[in-house]
């Protein structure tokens, strides 16, 4: 089937996602930024921009997001290698690239957009080879960087040389490819998969795996063991390809994410193995009850009149490409939650980046005094709010309160709480976050991401901590895995891992007539 078929939305927002992705990740692996391994570096800013669901659905994304966003220094944004899309949606009459013809050089690509990719790799990569000297601090034993010398005689150079197997710029030479390739060859497969489903995105074919079901009745319940069991029992159209499969997942795995901690049919348990603590059971507990309301015997007459439970509030902070993800996407949580309303609300200086022409943003009145984006026509259960700001500049403002941890948790989609280039931001923010006492989720890239994000979070806030899941792997983790264009050997899945926390709880106790805390 030809392109002309496809959202052409869809098509272009997914293509940006990855722009997005990489663009936000130049922040924490420019050398002037660099401290750690680039595997490390993606959960700050690496989250997915993506697609519209809905067939024949006119764009309705800025084309200024064609272009990659890059940072030069703190403060000082600015688009840099744009990346077009190209012809297979310019001209969707026309099928770029066939099923089987989906594996090409990065240089060599039928895509100009993703030619221009490779001519930004080759300008800004550093070869990995450890003959060269490095080009940053190690911290992280998983940096390929400390396979370098800072004492070597051949300073960095920049790749050039293309594998053959896996199509990506990844040497300075070929002779260093060659020296190496054992240590290339670890992850060499893994490119090529990524480099395939980069051009099938460019490839003009028409994406039924972003087609979304619609509400399900209360009776059937998903099943959220794992991705397949979750697909088959909501119904989406049978995904039979792990291409399709790759793609479909690196859009649901935000909403997912969210629904697979708080629902009540989680795959995450206080049993052995199942990751969640008592205090975790404690407070997600009074979330789900509020999530799943028992049915009140309302009606449309006047003895059918019942109060109106306020909606659940999702913060979700930081928020950069997920806040631009196409409705239809988060749509997705609400079908999971019968009769709850929800309230998703982006916060974050990103949220709205490159996207002025489509949502303008709003000027700042006393009504609105932090010029909040409103979306209330979504659906009938759920409200999208964005705002352009910090969110510790909100909560010192007490514009949220009151908090409750029956109607409210907070969502950190790799924050990098505990990177070096943005710990710095969450130090103001992570005590107010605790002082609320709601459930916090936090995703990262890798486990090595997490750890260090939950080591951060313990050291800063000692004994102020309870933990309420156990850091682990995420089961609704992206199945796609992501290139980092100024490390081409940098690759990572969104979402990848999740973990839980709140701010600790006291318990007040009666001991002999004397409260004791």
């Amino acid at each position: 089937m030809q392109s002309g078929y496809t959202c052409q939305s869809c098509l272009k927002a997914f293509i940006r996602s990855s722009i997005i992705k990489a663009a936000a990740r130049h922040v924490r692996t420019h050398p002037i930024y660099a401290t750690t391994s680039k595997r490390q570096y993606t959960q700050i800013n690496g989250k997915l921009k993506t697609v519209s669901n809905q067939q024949r659905r006119s764009a309705t994304t800025a084309d200024s997001l064609n272009h990659r966003v890059t940072r030069n220094a703190p403060g000082d944004l600015k688009t840099a290698a744009p990346f077009g899309v190209e012809e297979a949606i310019k001209s969707p009459e026309r099928v770029l690239l066939q099923s089987n013809n989906l594996f090409h050089s990065f240089s060599n690509s039928p895509s100009p957009a993703i030619r221009r990719r490779a001519a930004f790799m080759k300008s800004h990569a550093y070869c990995p080879h450890p003959d060269h000297r490095q080009t940053r601090i190690v911290t992280s034993p998983h940096d390929p960087e400390a396979r370098k010398s800072t004492k070597s005689a051949h300073p960095p150079a920049h790749v050039s040389f293309e594998c053959p197997d896996c199509g990506l710029p990844v040497y300075c030479s070929e002779r260093h490819w060659m020296d190496d390739y054992e240590h290339h060859a670890e992850i060499c497969d893994t490119l090529r998969q990524a480099n395939e489903d980069d051009h099938d995105l460019h490839s003009g074919r028409f994406f039924p795996e972003f087609e979304y079901p619609g509400p399900q009745i209360e009776e059937i319940l998903p099943n959220m063991t794992n991705w397949d069991t979750y697909l088959y029992t909501r119904e989406y159209n049978a995904i039979n390809e792990d291409r399709s499969m790759r793609q479909a997942t690196r859009l649901l795995t935000y909403p997912m994410t969210i629904a697979s901690v708080i629902h009540e049919l989680s795959p995450y348990n206080i049993r052995s193995g199942g990751r969640l603590t008592t205090e975790g059971l404690k407070s997600l507990s009074a979330l789900r009850y509020s999530l799943h309301p028992p049915r009140s015997g309302s009606g449309l007459g006047i003895e059918g009149l019942r109060p109106t439970p306020p909606a659940v509030r999702i913060f979700i902070l930081g928020a950069r490409a997920e806040s631009s993800l196409p409705r239809q996407v988060w749509v997705q949580l609400e079908y999971l939650f019968h009769r709850c309303p929800l309230h998703l609300i982006f916060i974050g200086p990103e949220s709205m980046t490159n996207r002025d022409d489509e949502f303008p943003l709003p000027e700042r009145t006393a009504t609105n005094p932090f010029g909040g984006i409103v979306e209330d026509r979504i659906s009938n259960y759920m409200k999208i709010t964005t705002f352009v700001d910090y969110y510790h500049t909100m909560h010192k403002a007490n514009y949220f309160q009151p908090f409750d941890p029956y109607f409210d948790c907070f969502v950190l989609f790799h924050p990098g709480l505990g990177h070096p280039a943005s710990a710095h931001e969450w130090e103001e923010t992570l005590p107010q976050l605790l002082e609320t006492k709601v459930p916090i989720i936090s995703t990262g890239y890798t486990d090595w991401d997490m750890q260090r994000d939950k080591k951060w979070v313990e050291e800063k806030m000692a004994g102020e901590v309870d933990l309420l899941m156990e850091a682990g792997e995420n089961r609704f983790r992206s199945l796609r895995w992501d290139l980092n264009d100024l490390d081409p050997g940098d690759i990572s899945a969104g979402n990848w891992g999740v973990w839980a926390f709140r701010g600790k709880r006291y318990e007040t106790t009666m001991r002999d007539g004397v409260i004791s805390v």
